[in-house]
């Protein structure tokens, strides 16, 4: 059964960091690609980033250079670095293994408030 756990949302103060995982299983993590997307209140899922097999990634705009995706697979794990973050980034986060992110976790909020 396919499963992703998504861990290290909080309350941050703008332009602080945060590190968010995403434990995998069920499928095949090392060959897969996977993204990370996330859901402001009131809007719909928003694509922000993907890594492929090869380790190459992709950004939203307004998250490049700010936000870095990474992948441990012996660890089966993914990850979203953070940083400088805004309170337009307040959200829930997904792993998911695909852009739509209709194969998603249950997430991890994330909310930045002074």
């Amino acid at each position: 059964e396919l499963q992703l756990v998504e861990s290290g949302g909080g309350l941050v103060q703008p332009g602080g960091s945060l590190r968010l995982s995403c434990a995998a299983s069920g499928f095949p993590f090392s060959t897969s690609w996977m993204y990370w997307v996330r859901q402001a209140p009131g809007k719909g899922l928003e694509w922000l980033s993907t890594i492929d097999i090869a380790e190459g990634t992709a950004y939203l705009h307004s998250v490049e250079g700010r936000f870095t995706i990474s992948r441990d697979n012996p660890k089966n794990t993914l990850y979203l670095q953070m940083t400088r973050l805004k309170p337009d980034d307040t959200a829930i986060y997904y792993c998911a293994r695909d852009r739509a992110g209709t194969s998603r976790g249950r997430g991890t909020q994330v909310t930045v408030s002074s």
